[in-house]
């Protein structure tokens, strides 16, 4: 502070109230209709019409530019990469969505080529993604569980399931969740609600990935320890699944388990590894693909199925599936789970792709960012695909290894669609043990986001609570009710924070037009004669009451107790006069009739005299209060009646109420709720609280308000 050059100023000019800036500034008061409005938006010019193509195929404005000797060996090397990681947690993120292991591998190729043309985003990489596979599974598990699938074999004496039409059912389901996900999403970005994910605020996504974490490794412990426990849905579903895998504990496969202990513990060493060399590597080494490929050898090898009944991924056809459309028949039981979906995984994707816009200095368009997930889910849903995001780690991968623009993604489908037509085959033999284990190891980097706990403790107490609230709400009620549930939790505590604002009277530092809390600053004083009060939140119906009273308790005058005195010296003024009215009158009678002219007058005006005695201003009280109304951003009609109250109610104390720093859309509220009258008119109004505290001490402000007193005055009389 000692070493920063002090920059003065002096401005001189008059003090100016809100109408005098109108007059000053030439105010417009001409706003353009509806209609106008509506034909500026529906008509149609070359370049309107060109943006608008641009900005719907994002594709053809950065395409024809690409720099292909700066872009094209980075754009190469990383969708390779991106490519080899999406096999096995497509893979892996299938069995999440309860879908057989290549639907994984179909999701990782048609939406990444359609969000290729349709997505403003350079560097997210879309395909599978944990959090939405564990609420697409908990769809599937819901409306198709084992127990429908349940036969009777003869030749066994048991009770068996039969996969097939089991994983063909599942299937449907997830399509049409997936479709319909994909329509919401195509038409919020219609009506142009990119806006939705504000509230989605960063502790809630953290807390909410988090707590779908957590389902996401529960779903996926009976792989890790071989167990085929019972599938339950619902609030609390987690924790029966919890007690149910405890209960099967014995029944443990080993062979399952050594492998998923094995393929966990290399992995990590792996990663680790791959973290030390980050500096001397170009790319990283495809760990999770060398454990897919040497796990899948193991298997085939040793025959793992056979003999120690390890679960493998089991057949898996060439080729890509048909396009059909998605069951209708199945739309009004999913369409409540579809919208969660498409909600959060829009929410997932525009916070990756702003951090990383923000990074390397371009535009993410939220809605067109809505409009290519709805297409790439609704597109995928034709052809046999489950919902997608983009991915967290794959997404710092294509980045890390050069990745520059959306052809990266692109080559990571080619990737999939060679593995998927000629060699998807040669992973039938692959332990399901080893997918969860990549699972596991993935969701590392989510599980150290409980250390937002301590540090959102430090900062701000408030988002802690709605981080830890959204993490116990998903847990319990699951990832689609827990989500509703936690935006309703944030929505409250936005509530609450305007409920409860922070109170102020504002002192004047000296020798400046800087006027700052008294109880923050010691060198701020407040004005002998004015009261200034500050509400640190927006004034409207759920707090106004509160705002009356904390005025009141501030300024330690209690306005209700003040205006009953009143009233009641007003009633004995009147009981008093009406005596001497009656006095006068017996006197007319007694006396001469020049005597009964003047008695009356003179007794009259000595009653007036007496009451004029008992209306002078106590000197005690503020000559004004200034109500500074800078945090305020809007009112409603109720806001706008509680300062016409205060005015109303502190005039009448003869305590002036003046309004500074007012927002444009709030004098537009005053305007409409009928705040001004012939008496009451903007001059009451000013731009700056040192101008009002200037006009306050002027004598014009004595005047102004005799003046406005003597009128409502008259109006009591009249009426």
């Amino acid at each position: 502070m000692e070493g920063r050059r002090r920059v003065t100023y002096k401005v001189n000019r008059n003090v100016l109230d809100e109408g005098d800036l109108d007059e000053m500034g030439e105010k417009s008061l001409t706003k353009p209709s509806l209609l106008d409005k509506i034909k500026d938006s529906a008509s149609c010019t070359g370049p309107k019409v060109k943006n608008c193509m641009l900005g719907t195929f994002p594709v053809a404005s950065w395409l024809p530019r690409y720099a292909f000797r700066e872009n094209a060996l980075g754009d190469l090397v990383s969708g390779i990469s991106v490519g080899i990681m999406q096999l096995p947690q497509g893979m892996a993120y299938a069995l999440l969505a309860s879908v057989p292991p290549v639907f994984g591998l179909y999701s990782s190729f048609y939406p990444v080529l359609i969000y290729f043309i349709f997505g403003t985003s350079k560097h997210i990489s879309i395909g599978t993604y944990a959090v939405m596979s564990v609420m697409i599974g908990g769809v599937v598990d819901r409306l198709a569980p084992d127990s429908d699938f349940e036969f009777w074999n003869n030749v066994t004496n048991n009770s068996d399931i039969d996969f097939a039409s089991r994983d063909q059912e599942r299937v449907r389901i997830a399509v049409a969740v997936t479709f319909i996900s994909g329509l919401f999403q195509i038409l919020l970005g219609l009506v142009q609600f990119g806006f939705v994910v504000t509230y989605l605020s960063e502790p809630l996504v953290r807390g909410y990935t988090t707590g779908a974490a957590i389902h996401v490794i529960v779903s996926q412990l009976k792989y890790a320890f071989g167990l085929n426990p019972k599938r339950y849905s619902g609030p609390i579903s987690l924790i029966y699944t919890v007690v149910e895998i405890c209960y099967l504990l014995p029944k443990t496969n080993i062979g399952t388990l050594v492998v998923s202990i094995v393929s966990i513990v290399a992995l990590i060493l792996a990663k680790e590894l791959n973290a030390f060399l980050s500096k001397k590597l170009p790319v990283p080494l495809p760990m999770e693909l060398l454990a897919v490929i040497i796990a899948t050898v193991v298997s085939w090898q040793v025959d793992l199925e056979e003999r120690y009944g390890v679960d493998v991924v089991g057949t898996i056809p060439s080729g890509l599936q048909p396009p059909a459309l998605p069951a209708m028949s199945l739309f009004g039981q999913v369409v409540g789970d579809a919208f969660a979906l498409a909600v959060v995984g829009y929410g997932i994707a525009i916070s990756l792709g702003r951090i990383f816009a923000l990074k390397y200095g371009y535009k993410v368009d939220s809605n067109q960012e809505l409009i290519a997930l709805g297409l790439s889910n609704s597109i995928g849903g034709i052809f046999q695909c489950f919902a997608i995001s983009c991915s967290m780690s794959r997404s710092l991968v294509q980045e890390s290894t050069g990745g520059k623009t959306q052809i990266a993604g692109a080559l990571s489908a080619v990737v999939i669609l060679f593995i998927t037509l000629w060699i998807g085959s040669l992973f039938e033999d692959l332990p399901k043990a080893v997918l969860a284990a990549i699972i596991f190891v993935n969701l590392h980097g989510m599980m150290k986001q409980f250390l937002d706990i301590p540090a959102l403790w430090k900062s701000n107490k408030i988002d802690m609570l709605v981080w830890v609230a959204t993490f116990i709400l998903t847990v319990l009620l699951n990832p689609d009710l827990g989500l509703a549930a936690a935006i309703a939790f944030s929505m409250l505590t936005v509530i609450f924070r305007t409920q409860l604002p922070k109170y102020s009277l504002l002192g004047q530092v000296a020798s400046t037009d800087i006027y700052k809390p008294v109880e923050d600053y010691d060198k701020a004083k407040q004005v002998p004669g004015i009261l200034i009060f500050r509400s640190s939140a927006t004034l409207y119906f759920a707090n106004a009451e509160m705002y009356q009273e904390a005025l009141g308790e501030k300024s330690g005058l209690d306005i209700t107790k003040m205006l009953s005195i009143k009233k009641k010296l007003e009633a004995k003024r009147k009981r008093h006069e009406k005596k001497l009215a009656k006095k006068a009158k017996k006197e007319l009678k007694k006396n001469k009739a020049e005597q009964k002219q003047e008695e009356p007058n003179s007794e009259h005006q000595q009653g007036i005299a007496v009451i004029d005695v008992d209306n002078d201003p106590d000197s005690s009280l503020p000559r004004a209060i200034i109500l500074d109304l800078s945090p305020v951003n809007f009112l409603d009609t109720v806001g706008v009646k509680t300062i016409k109250s205060i005015r109303r109610d502190y005039g009448e104390i003869d305590i002036e109420v003046i309004l500074a720093c007012c927002q444009s859309g709030v004098v537009e509220s005053l305007q409409a709720g009928g705040f001004f009258s012939s008496n009451v008119t903007k001059s009451c109004l000013f731009n700056s609280i040192h101008d009002a505290v200037l006009y306050c001490q002027s004598e014009k402000s004595k005047s102004r308000c005799d003046e406005e007193c003597e009128q409502e005055e008259l109006k009591e009389t009249n009426f």
